[in-house]
């Protein structure tokens, strides 16, 4: 059965009506889900998921009880030895999701380095993520390190600057460019 690790930007609290012509879709097939516990698009799409009546969901958390489970599914607890509430706490689900997932879905808001490091957790692991760019109001699907570069290019200035001290967003871009050429073809 096909994985789908949906999430986004915590600043999207409207889900774009393509976005949730794709949450349709995923719903229909009967697709397993992981979604996270935050509030912004995670309980948007958590309560998409419920209108709709999907049946295969499970809640990410770190901590002892996920922040939101709007559908009461089952959830999946991932233990972070980092600070509780910081970054690296929160991230820890993430990483879990990328690693349980087949493709990823994503709504993103063109800065949110949470969004862009799950897409990168699914590149390292060779999977695709389709990320609808909230701002472009379009879908792009990033499948490898050029599609990524191209994702990267609809940031401000401002924002890549911040990715780049928050994750290391070149370095990141330039290890998965590095494997990418090592695999064989």
């Amino acid at each position: 059965m096909t994985t789908v690790f949906i999430a986004g930007s915590l600043s999207i609290k409207r889900l774009h009506a393509r976005f949730l012509e794709s949450l349709d879709r995923v719903a229909l097939s009967n697709f397993d889900v992981v979604v996270g516990d935050a509030d912004g698009a995670d309980a948007s799409i958590q309560q998409a998921l419920l209108d709709r009546n999907a049946g295969s969901v499970t809640v990410y958390c770190t901590g002892s009880r996920p922040r939101n489970n709007l559908g009461d599914w089952p959830v999946q607890r991932v233990q972070s030895a980092a600070e509780p509430g910081s970054r690296a706490f929160f991230t820890a689900k993430d990483v879990e999701m990328a690693k349980a997932a087949d493709y990823g879905l994503m709504i993103w808001d063109a800065k949110s380095t949470g969004t862009l490091s799950n897409v990168i957790e699914l590149l390292k692991r060779g999977r695709t993520s389709r990320v609808f760019v909230n701002k472009e109001k379009q879908f792009l699907t990033v499948s490898d390190s050029d599609k990524l570069s191209a994702l990267v290019q609809l940031m401000s200035e401002g924002a890549r600057d911040k990715a780049e001290q928050k994750i290391g967003l070149s370095r990141k871009i330039a290890s998965l460019a590095e494997e990418q050429l090592a695999l064989p073809v």
